[in-house]
């Protein structure tokens, strides 16, 4: 994982640029808080070799916004295009639903169009383009937020509506 996470990060066209360099310990925090906090994250394998991950983290931190998650979806450079994101993306849209979120977000940098495609073929729409907002390979890049609804998205009330006030 955390060999296709930097290649991706100092290479590829997603979101991040991290300055410093990863490492094992922190993909494995970050893996373990996101499963204390009942979170998805999967992994992708053929044969044994890690060929891709996914994982979703809260949205925002509001107690308003706490069923919707923000999803990432990273794959192997030697697999890409290979079906990997096409496995990945539906099993977590499936196990967000399952833990009673009701809305999914993505950030997709706008010239990744394979990533803008498997995301729309997979019920996503554009919700906004953020212009010129990461600096990357000595170029501004501009980023799509993509939106899904899960299971009955905003249809009906979430069975935990303690926060919601109508005076």
């Amino acid at each position: 994982m955390l060999a296709i996470y930097t290649h991706h990060i100092q290479r590829g066209v997603g979101e991040g640029l991290d300055p410093e360099p990863f490492h094992d310990d922190d993909i494995k925090r970050r893996r373990k808080n996101m499963l204390r906090r009942k979170l998805p994250h999967l992994v992708a394998d053929r044969g044994g070799t890690v060929v891709g991950y996914a994982y979703a983290v809260p949205f925002r931190k509001r107690p308003a916004y706490r069923f919707a998650v923000k999803h990432s979806i990273y794959v192997h450079a030697d697999h890409l295009h290979s079906g990997v994101g096409r496995l990945l993306l539906p099993a977590l849209i499936e196990a967000c639903a399952a833990a009673g979120f009701r809305q999914m977000f993505g950030y997709i940098d706008a010239a990744n169009t394979p990533s803008q495609r498997l995301h729309e073929a997979f019920g996503f729409v554009q919700a906004g383009l953020l212009k010129d907002v990461g600096f990357k390979f000595g170029r501004w890049t501009d980023s799509l937020l993509m939106q899904r609804a899960l299971g009955p998205g905003a249809s009906e009330p979430p069975a935990d509506d303690r926060y919601s006030r109508t005076t």
